[in-house]
This record gives structure tokens, C-alpha cells and sequence, in this order.
């Protein structure tokens, strides 16, 4: 099994409710505008909570195309 090597890390993080909803399509909005120049390599989906406040965090790892 390799390692899969990247050059870029991007992390879409948020506690609030309204953005949670909202997140799927800001990460669809940032691909669509990124997709040209990068290749997504992996992604890791974290959810954390405590009594108040429930975090959902997407990370998004890519490498640069080369021309």
C-alpha cells in the first residue's frame, strides 16, 4: 500500500446549522472553480460535538496538474 502525496489541503469547517446545509454546495462551488488547475488525491469527513455545538469538518486533499 503507497502513500498518496499531495500538494494542497483544502478544509470546509463550520458549527452552524444553516452552513452545515449550505457546505455541500460550497465545496461543489470551489471544485468547479478548481478542477482545472488540481487533482483531488483523498477526503476525510470529521464530525466532532460537545454539549452546545456540533462541528462537521470536510477536508479535501489535492496535487497541482502539471502542464
Amino acid at each position: 500500500m503507497g502513500v498518496t502525496s499531495f500538494t494542497g489541503v483544502k478544509v470546509f469547517s463550520t458549527t452552524l446549522a444553516r452552513d452545515r446545509e449550505n457546505m455541500g454546495e460550497n465545496i461543489t462551488k470551489w471544485l468547479k472553480e478548481n478542477l482545472v488547475n488540481i487533482e483531488v488525491v483523498d477526503k476525510v469527513v470529521t464530525q466532532s460535538s460537545d454539549k452546545e455545538f456540533h462541528c462537521l469538518t470536510i477536508t479535501i486533499f489535492y496535487r497541482a496538474k502539471t502542464a
